[in-house]
């Protein structure tokens, strides 16, 4: 006779299926304790994982948060692949595009990704993790661009990265609205691919 009262049989993860999970949870304990304090260990016990298989998964400390930017950069990839699709090929649409995605992912993520920003500065390995996701992000940017700009000097691209990031910062500390930090790198990137100065609310 089958025992109604028994626990369901838990259903196994693909690896695929706990690998994702692990960074969810990855991303829940540095949103909760920032990166200072994250572990491979701690992060078993906030998954309920033993340590072994996280080890299985990332490696190292390092890898976990290799993973995280990578998830990162390429949701942002597909984000503006996705609006990009949606916007008619003039220069102003396609720089307002660029822009409102760049800090639309950046708010979605929110201080977690800061502080894994601050931790991929700390090792020349994770550096290269985050230049080569840059890179693959500015190239986007460069097909989107330059049919309607003309040719984009190779110093120009980095800039919405920086301003980017700059203005992500401060929206999230509630210092401007997501939309004026939007509308403010519409402009930077306007500016940067046809070599002009931006221009302020004033003109």
């Amino acid at each position: 006779m089958t025992d109604r009262t028994a626990a369901p049989a838990r259903r196994r993860l693909t690896k695929r299926q706990r690998r994702a999970q692990l960074l969810d949870a990855a991303r829940d304990l540095i949103r909760d304790s920032g990166t200072d304090e994250f572990t491979l260990a701690r992060l078993a016990e906030r998954a309920g994982v033993t340590k072994p298989l996280v080890y299985d998964h990332f490696g190292d400390r390092s890898g976990v948060l290799a993973e995280l930017y990578r998830a990162f950069e390429e949701r942002r990839r597909e984000t503006l692949a996705r609006v990009l699709d949606a916007t008619p090929p003039e220069l102003g649409a396609v720089a307002d595009v660029v822009a409102a995605a760049y800090v639309d992912c950046c708010l979605a993520e929110g201080r977690e990704l800061a502080d894994v920003v601050a931790a991929l500065a700390g090792s020349p390995a994770l550096s290269a993790v985050r230049r080569e996701a840059e890179e693959a992000y500015l190239r986007m940017c460069r097909e989107a661009l330059e049919p309607l700009a003309g040719p984009i000097e190779a110093a120009a691209l980095p800039a919405i990265v920086g301003a980017g990031d700059a203005l992500a910062r401060s929206a999230l500390a509630d210092d401007i609205t997501a939309e004026d930090a939007a509308a403010t790198l519409a402009r930077v990137v306007e500016a940067v691919v046809t070599g002009t100065r931006p221009t302020t609310e004033e003109g």
